[in-house]
């Protein structure tokens, strides 16, 4: 069955994704009054539908602060990258429900329904129903529930990027926000092919919320496994940031901020290249240097 989005999700694509506030401004002791942007917040809650023996049930798997836009992404990318989905054809359709008269004119509930051979093992599905903007994985239930089961190691071959090429990656994404420019509040995750090329861009206010949307768009696409392509993070590397690359099958991360240690320890286990501190010509590689075309 043909995976079907409805067009409620699909002119999310297209809101409004900053609000206009009054400020006072103060540069060098002088007041002034002037009109900002800031990003949108707003919850968006993900909810499930699928067949349980001869009924079909429902129920909320997730409340994320984000940015709304790309919703039907950021649905499917989160049921990916927890290994809910393994396959477009998992999904049936996404839509938006809920009232309209939310702040963007859009809607803040999103149901996915599941294909009926679709199959939901909750107790690998162990998330309070609210994660923060900031912090995707602060709402598993135990550290036994973290790893999304099933992952390997991902080979060296296939992926080689010059180090030269690290270097404009930073300045190639500034170049494509628009709504950063507006607010400077929002976090970008990207994707480049090994000859530096932007392939696919998304912003949210949740960094976990912007590589859902990016990963989601190429999962409902059919491009999964993202095997020669490297993951750009506008901040810093977290464990579940890196997980859900694993997931996708990306074999680099680049990111601007510092990784954790979870995340180190992460990228060693299953061999995935972590670059961060990416500014200007420097940046500290913690784990796949044999991915550097120039680096032995």
């Amino acid at each position: 069955m043909q995976l079907s989005i409805a067009a409620t999700t699909k002119r999310s694509d297209v809101i409004a994704q900053s609000a206009p506030t009054q400020i006072a401004r103060v540069d060098r002791g002088v007041v002034s009054e002037v009109l900002d942007h800031v990003a949108l917040e707003e919850p968006l809650e993900i909810r499930l539908d699928w067949l349980d023996g001869d009924t079909r049930q429902q129920k909320s798997v997730s409340i994320t602060m984000r940015t709304p836009g790309n919703d039907a992404e950021l649905a499917a990318g989160f049921l990916f990258s927890e290994g809910v989905v393994r396959l477009p054809a998992d999904i049936e359709k996404i839509v938006g429900c809920g009232p309209d008269n939310v702040a963007h004119g859009g809607q803040n509930i999103i149901k996915v329904r599941l294909a009926d051979h679709a199959k939901v093992e909750w107790p690998k599905l162990q998330r309070h129903f609210y994660a923060t903007s900031s912090c995707g994985v602060c709402g598993k239930a135990s550290l036994d529930a973290l790893e999304v089961p099933g992952l390997s190691a991902i080979t060296n071959d296939g992926f080689r990027i010059a180090p030269k090429l690290i270097c404009t990656l930073q300045e190639k994404v500034r170049a494509q926000q628009s709504v950063f420019d507006q607010t400077g509040g929002l976090h970008a995750a990207a994707l480049f092919n090994t000859a530096g090329e932007l392939l696919a861009l998304r912003e949210d206010v949740g960094r976990h919320n912007a590589v859902d949307k990016l990963l989601g768009a190429q999962f409902l696409a059919g491009r999964t496994p993202l095997s020669n392509q490297l993951l750009f993070l506008s901040g810093r590397a977290s464990f579940e940031l890196l997980q859900k690359a694993l997931v996708a099958g990306v074999p680099m991360i680049v990111a601007v901020g510092a990784p954790s240690s979870l995340a180190v320890e992460l990228a060693k286990r299953f061999n995935i290249s972590l670059v961060g501190f990416a500014r200007g010509e420097r940046f500290n590689i913690y784990h796949g240097a044999a991915r550097m075309s120039d680096i032995d």
